[in-house]
Order: structure tokens, then sequence, then C-alpha cells
């Protein structure tokens, strides 16, 4: 037994790359294909330099973000969508959806297909929840389009994806449910996080148990040019119904919360046999690099809370999960990602489990 480690997804993009999608307009423009195959490339290569025994293509095709990869650039959409704030000031806006009926545009396999080709260690392969997708769907209501209807079509279509993504080889699937948290911030009597969670359970009851023991889910306040949408809300209002989805692996961010201790006895108390807790050991948005002792000391902590046989440990957040965000470098997100494999190293041996 040792304690597993992986990253959540994201790496900030080349700086050639952000700059020749803010000229051009567009993240499809054939000039930008050589630039996204050097990105993935050079993703794949520092990230295997880490000793990261799961790495990602760092998401760098994803060329909006991890949240509407999928259905940007669909024609029955609009840009005026749900709108997500973030505390430092800034908002991030998702499309509408203006007509049925709902297919994304692409589905996330194609992007481990390409990650396949450099890649000598297992990729795991990050998709966005069926609930942050649901809010595409205007408030209002399309005509001769049904919620019901969508939200039947969007769950086949996550199903889909995650069942490519499984079948090409990918070594987890980690389903992206950052709004959890910002549910809690936008409805505090808990119904709209209760629905999100029935949503997602309702495309987890699609899979087999063999399927469900490589799909996980992630949460986090967010992370986006140093700031977070919901790290205000209280991983209480949170913990007992995330850990209510049926599946197997849960990617928590904890590095960045102010009391470890006080989240990793709410996950204890709620923590079933078959899950496995990947908790956050390194923070994207702290500028301050972590050092392999700090890593180590933090994986203690939660040992001493969950079984080491259902611990592991991740990143808190992707780093720079929004294709224009350059507040966090390539080399600092590497350097972090390094502190974290190697403290999970120490750790393994201060606990005998190496």
């Amino acid at each position: 037994m040792t304690i597993p480690t992986e990253p959540v997804g994201s790496i900030p993009r080349p700086l050639e790359l952000i700059e020749t999608v803010a000229r051009l307009g567009t993240g499809t423009h054939p000039d930008l294909e050589p630039l996204y195959a050097a990105a993935i490339r050079d993703t794949i290569e520092r990230f295997e330099e880490t000793g990261s025994p799961v790495i990602t293509d760092g998401e760098q095709r994803k060329y909006h973000n991890f949240w509407t990869y999928s259905v940007d650039g669909l024609p029955n959409t609009a840009p005026d969508g749900f709108s997500i704030p973030f505390a430092a000031g800034h908002v991030r806006r998702m499309p509408r959806l203006t007509a049925g009926p709902f297919k994304y545009r692409l589905h996330a396999d194609q992007y481990l297909e390409a990650a396949q080709k450099y890649a000598k260690v297992p990729l795991k392969q990050a998709v966005i929840s069926p609930s942050a997708l649901s809010l595409l769907y205007p408030a209002e209501g399309i005509p001769d389009y049904s919620r019901e209807q969508f939200l039947d079509d969007l769950l086949s279509e996550h199903v889909k994806e995650v069942r490519r993504c499984l079948a090409l080889g990918a070594h987890a699937v980690q389903i992206d449910f950052t709004e959890a948290r910002l549910a809690v911030k936008l409805d505090p009597t808990g119904e709209l996080l209760t629905r999100f969670v029935e949503l997602n359970n309702l495309g987890l009851q699609r899979f087999s148990k063999a399927e469900r023991s490589r799909i996980g889910v992630h949460t986090c306040p967010g992370g986006d040019r140093d700031s977070t949408h919901s790290a205000d809300v209280d991983y209480a209002e949170l913990l007992p119904s995330l850990l209510q989805l049926n599946a197997t692996h849960f990617y928590i961010a904890l590095a960045g919360e102010a009391d470890h201790v006080r989240v990793l006895k709410l996950i204890a108390q709620h923590l079933r046999p078959e899950q496995r807790i990947f908790v956050g050991v390194v923070a994207p948005i702290d500028p301050r690099i972590e050092t392999p002792e700090l890593v180590r000391d933090r994986i203690l902590e939660a040992a001493k809370h969950i079984p080491v046989a259902q611990l592991g440990t991740t990143d808190d957040c992707g780093f720079s999960p929004f294709c224009d965000d350059t507040s966090t470098t390539r080399d600092v997100a590497f350097a972090k990602i390094r502190a974290r494999v190697e403290g999970t190293k120490l750790a393994a041996r201060a606990l005998g489990v190496a």
C-alpha cells in the first residue's frame, strides 16, 4: 500500500498561446494547431519530470475554460448566460441555451487521445459535471424544449463522454463539481445543492461498479486570477451532501482552508468505506511554493482523521483553469506539483506505507 497522488487538471498555458488566442479572437483558428500541440507536449514532459505517477494534458486545448469546453461555439447558444462572480471583482459568464436539442460540440476524449501520443505515464481526464452545464438552461424556459428534455439530453452526453474516456484507457475520470460550494452561496437553503447532487447521481448510477471505481469528483471554491467564488461558504454546508455522491474518489480542496482539522473531522464523519479522499495539499492561488516537508506534515495531519487506505493527495484546484489567466506561471505550477509528489513520498515513509 502507498498513498496515491494525482493532479486536478489545469496548467497555465504558455504566454504565446494565450496571446495568440487573444489576437485571433478564437480558440479554433488553424494557426493555433502547432501552438496547441507544442503546449500539450511540453506540459506532459514537464509533468512527467515532477515524478507525478498520474498526469493530465494540463487542459491546454480547453481554449476558454474547464467549464464550457464542450459547448463553446454551439449555434443554439447566446453569450449572456449564468454569471460567476469572483472575490477579486471580475465575473466569468456561461453561454445560455436558446433552443433544443442539446448536444455537446465536442467530448473530452478528444483531449485524452491527443495527450496519449506523448505521455509515458497514466493520464487522467477531467470532465465538467452535469450540474454545472444544467445552468445553461434559462430560468424562463425554452419553447418546445422542456427542462426535463434538456436534462435527459445532458445526462446522455455526460455519460457518453465519461465512457469514451474510460474506453480509451483513462487512469481516472474526474468530474469537476466546483459549483457545489457556489450553490450553497447562491441558495443558503441547500435546495440548489441538493438538486445538483441528485442530478450528478443520476449520471453516476448509469455506470457499473467497475466503471465507478475509476470515477471521481472534484470540489473547490474556484480558482481564477488568484481569487475564488465561494471560499466564504462553510464546508459544513457542503461536505455531507458531497459525500452522498456515488463516486469512488473525491478530490477536496484543503490546503487553502483556514482550519484543516475541522474540515478533516467533517470528512471523517461522513466518509463511506468504499470512498477515497484525495486531500488538497498545495494551494494553486497562493504564490508561495510549498516545501515537501510542509506537504508531508499536511498529509500526516490528514492521516489522523482519514484511514491511510482511504487517503490520497492532490492540488486544491487546477492551475489557471481559465485560458486567459496569467496570475500563475508554469514554473510555479510545476514546482508546487513537484512538492506535492515529494511530500507525499515523505509522508508515506513516515506512515510506513512507502
